[in-house]
């Protein structure tokens, strides 16, 4: 039995140590905004929160999450929008909506520790992948949710 702390809730899980996050968040806990994408965290449909810092929970091992709190896109939108989620919506960022969790949590996180990005710190710092080819309109929503 393995303790987690996810979205700000102590859970229990019975998966082996060396399962990724990614798994036990989407079929342990029942937590299915966290996509798998490619498996091997190139893609970024899987980004999560550990601790504030985004990261690709396909290839962390829950024996890796330890005491660490993790937040995934399910905990963005408690008590409203957050201000990427609303300039997603602004810009109509989504067309195939697959990367979009992802793609919202690593802005989130590059919004926290860089709260006003210039458009080449954002082309830099978001390496998710949009198989829709957004991208143009995911730099203009990252920009809008900079003010």
């Amino acid at each position: 039995m393995t303790e987690l702390t996810v979205n700000g809730k102590s859970r229990k899980v019975t998966a082996d140590t060396d399962t990724p996050l990614l798994w036990v968040l989407r079929e342990d806990l029942g937590l299915p905004g966290t996509k798998f994408g490619c498996g091997v965290g190139l893609c970024g449909a899987c980004t999560v929160h550990i601790d504030g810092e985004a990261v690709r929970s396909c290839q962390v091992p829950l024996s890796d999450v330890g005491a660490r709190k993790v937040t995934t896109i399910e905990d963005l939108g408690v008590g409203g929008l957050n201000r990427v989620q609303v300039a997603w919506i602004a810009e109509q960022v989504p067309q195939c909506g697959y990367c979009q969790s992802g793609m919202v949590m690593a802005v989130t996180a590059l919004l926290k520790n860089n709260p006003k990005p210039s458009v080449t710190e954002i082309r830099a710092a978001i390496t998710n992948i949009c198989r829709c080819g957004t991208y143009p309109r995911i730099v203009a929503a990252i920009a809008k949710a900079a003010g």
